[in-house]
C-alpha cells in the first residue's frame, strides 16, 4: 500500500514537472482556429507543436517541430493520448494558438475509417504509458549519458504493455490493423517489394508528416485561396527595419575579426 501511494506520488511529480511551460521558442499558428476546423475531415492526424517541457523533450528526440499527434473523429472533436488523462476526448479548440498540421490518409476506404475512429474511441480511459514518461525525463536532464543519442532510428518510447498508450503509438495501431501504411520497413524478396510494419512503439508524431502515404493539407489553400485578394500593405509602422551596412563597413569588421 505504502509503496503504491509513493509510486503515484512520484509519477504525480514527474508529470507536473514535464507539463511545465517550456521556455523554448515555438512557431506561431499560420491559420485560425476557424479555419482549421473548416478544414479537418475524420481520420486525418493533427500533429501539434506543444508548448511544455515534455513537448521540448520530443521535439529534441524526433529533431521535429511535432510533439504530438491527435485523431479527429468528426463534430470538431479530437481523441488523443494526455501525459496526465490518458486517452480522451477533447474539442479542436483546444489548440487554438498552437502551431499544428494536417496530415490526411489518401483513398481510404470508409469501412476502415470507421474501424480506426472505433479503435480509439474503444481505448478512452486508458493511461499513459510510465515508461515513456521516464524516457522523457532522461531528455530534460542536462548531464545525462544518452543526451548525444537522438533520431527515430534510436527511438522506442513507452512499453509493450497495451494498457498503456502514447499519443502517435494508438494512431499507427489503428491505421496498421486497417492495412494502411505510415512507414513500413520495405525490402526486396526473391525480387518482389516486400511491406513490413514497424512495431507501433517505434513511430513518433513527426513520422505521419514524413510518411510518403499521407498528404499534407494546409487550410490556407483549401479554400479558394487567390493570392490577388491578400490584403498587402506597404510595411507597418512599428516593423523593426534591418539597418543594411556599407560595403567597406562589411570589410572593416572583417578586417577587425
Amino acid at each position: 500500500m505504502i509503496y503504491m501511494a509513493l509510486k503515484k506520488f512520484l509519477i504525480n511529480q514527474l508529470i507536473n514537472f514535464l507539463e511545465q511551460p517550456s521556455f523554448h521558442l515555438t512557431s506561431p499558428p499560420t491559420h485560425s482556429i476557424e479555419l482549421l476546423k473548416k478544414t479537418l475531415r475524420p481520420g486525418d492526424v493533427l500533429l501539434v507543436e506543444g508548448q511544455q517541457r515534455f513537448s521540448t523533450a520530443i521535439k529534441y528526440l524526433t529533431q521535429s517541430n511535432w510533439s504530438h499527434a491527435a485523431l479527429y473523429i468528426g463534430g470538431n472533436e479530437l481523441i488523443e493520448a494526455d501525459l496526465k488523462e490518458g486517452v480522451i476526448r477533447i474539442p479542436v479548440d483546444t489548440y487554438q494558438g498552437f502551431h499544428t498540421r494536417i496530415c490526411r490518409p489518401v483513398n481510404l476506404q470508409p469501412e476502415h475509417l470507421e474501424k480506426i475512429i472505433a479503435s480509439l474511441v474503444q481505448k478512452q480511459g486508458l493511461s499513459y504509458d510510465i515508461i515513456n514518461i521516464i524516457n522523457l525525463l532522461k531528455y530534460l536532464i542536462p548531464v545525462h549519458p544518452f543526451k548525444k543519442l537522438k533520431g527515430s532510428a534510436f527511438i522506442s518510447l513507452g512499453s509493450d504493455d497495451p494498457t498503456k498508450v502514447i499519443c502517435s503509438s494508438i494512431i499507427a495501431q489503428a491505421y496498421h490493423d486497417v492495412g494502411y501504411p505510415i512507414f513500413p520497413i520495405v525490402r526486396n524478396v526473391e525480387g518482389q517489394r516486400r511491406y513490413a510494419k514497424k512495431h507501433v512503439s517505434t513511430y513518433v508524431p513527426s513520422d505521419f508528416d514524413r510518411s510518403p502515404y499521407f498528404r499534407i493539407v494546409k487550410p490556407s489553400l483549401e479554400h479558394e485561396f487567390d493570392y490577388r485578394k491578400v490584403p498587402w500593405v506597404k510595411e507597418f509602422k512599428d516593423e523593426i527595419k534591418p539597418q543594411p551596412l556599407e560595403l567597406n563597413q562589411e570589410v572593416d569588421k572583417l578586417e577587425e575579426a
